[in-house]
């Protein structure tokens, strides 16, 4: 006989009702400031409300500048990284929990202008409101929830919300993964599909091949031979390496942007590739950057320089046993509200801040808490479901009451 289904919890369930229309509030504040990942001012000023409210709802507030050691600098990485913001909450138990979403967005300062924020029927809509907007309203909204019923079993609860997660995280990868390691449980609030409501267990691994060549300038009419044709090295270079992926093992080795020359009747004296590369296993990194380093050496035009640079930007995300249980305790709580909840071990492609918390955790890391959604990165077509809010509330306000309780199994 199949267990029973678990009651649902009348008082949570209303208080999240309640918080719902106060989240929509709070998703325009949010959606209303633009932050792209280099707008410092925007982010300045998000980061500011933010830690305003989480600071009136009773937690230590921080504000952290990502500065000196502390940031992984990458070919694209900025001068300067908006600040991070990390709360922290005191309780009576024993258990860490952390919440963590992104506040920047991948759009332009200006474009808010002709899309603010709105909505229409079961959807609110705006520039980064799926991606991450909707995650840090949602944390900010089981905070609030967790204080309207005076609920304080957990010995720490932590958000942190930080600024650089569409440039890979350069300036929080190295708190995250710190504060990733200390706790007990990590929910990381990312949106859900609009499709397939479904948590994730695992995200791919980000990384980049650079190819910078270097020739020599020639008269293209005249004196072709008198020079040292970089985009012919160069196309040489991509041709060689378009088979590297490997669909057994989810490996994706994909060239996506090249350039060459300055004039037509000039032999081009310098090019330049980028590859993006998805991995699923930590290891796969090691194969793939192998592969290049040897493929490389394999010149067209040996008088060319070739400079290749291969850069690891976000690890995957790879679930252990507390993972797993935590997934699946949060599927037994949405069946309380006879909705199915999926548990994607597979990745699908796409990398989180997640991966870089479970980098070196022994505790429970699992992705994809925020609400259901469309079109991120998009530019003309980002939205939430709004009637996915209260669920999403609901689970995981109970959850984290769950495990502050020691009433997870297998964690």
């Amino acid at each position: 006989m199949a267990p029973a289904q678990a009651a649902k919890d009348a008082q949570v369930l209303a208080e999240a009702a309640k918080q719902k229309r106060a989240l929509l509030e709070t998703l325009k504040e949010y959606v209303s400031i633009e932050s792209g990942s280099r707008d410092l001012e925007g982010l300045d000023k998000l980061a500011n409300l933010i830690a305003g409210k989480l600071r009136a709802l009773g937690g230590k507030v921080e504000l952290i500048e990502p500065t000196g050691d502390a940031v992984y600098r990458m070919e694209d990485t900025p001068e300067k990284i908006g600040k991070v913001v990390r709360a922290t909450f005191t309780g009576t138990g024993t258990k860490k929990i952390m919440l963590i979403a992104h506040m920047d967005t991948v759009y332009q300062r200006g474009m808010l202008e002709k899309q603010p924020f709105r909505v229409e029927g079961d959807k609110a809509w705006g520039l980064g409101i799926a991606d991450d907007k909707q995650g840090v309203a949602v944390i900010t909204h089981v905070v609030a929830l967790l204080k309207a019923l005076d609920f304080k079993d957990y010995g720490t609860l932590t958000v942190l919300v930080n600024a650089d997660e569409e440039i890979s995280s350069p300036g929080s990868r190295s708190l995250i993964t710190k504060l990733g390691s200390e706790q007990d449980a990590v929910l990381s609030f990312e949106g859900a599909s609009i499709k397939e409501d479904k948590l994730s267990l695992a995200t791919a691994g980000i990384a980049s091949v650079t190819l910078n060549v270097s020739g020599k300038a020639s008269h293209a009419g005249s004196a072709p031979e008198a020079g040292v044709n970089a985009l012919y090295e160069l196309s040489h270079q991509i041709l060689q390496m378009r088979d590297l992926s490997d669909p057994a093992t989810g490996l994706k080795m994909n060239w996506t942007i090249a350039k060459a020359g300055t004039n037509r009747n000039v032999i081009p004296a310098s090019a330049s590739a980028g590859a993006d590369v998805r991995v699923l296993k930590v290891s796969d990194y090691d194969r793939i950057e192998k592969q290049v380093q040897e493929r490389v050496k394999k010149q067209l035009v040996p008088e060319a320089k070739v400079d290749m640079r291969f850069e690891r930007r976000r690890p995957p995300l790879e679930a252990n046993n507390a993972s797993r249980a935590m997934a699946a305790h949060s599927q037994g709580i949405y069946k309380e509200l006879d909705r199915p909840l999926g548990a994607d071990a597979v990745a699908a492609g796409g990398g989180t801040d997640a991966a870089f918390a479970a980098r070196q955790a022994k505790g429970a890391v699992v992705e994809r808490y925020g609400l259901q959604g469309f079109g991120a990165h998009s530019a003309d077509a980002e939205y939430v479901l709004i009637d996915s809010i209260e669920p999403r509330l609901y689970l995981a306000a109970r959850l984290i009451m769950d495990i502050s309780r020691g009433q997870v199994p297998g964690m």
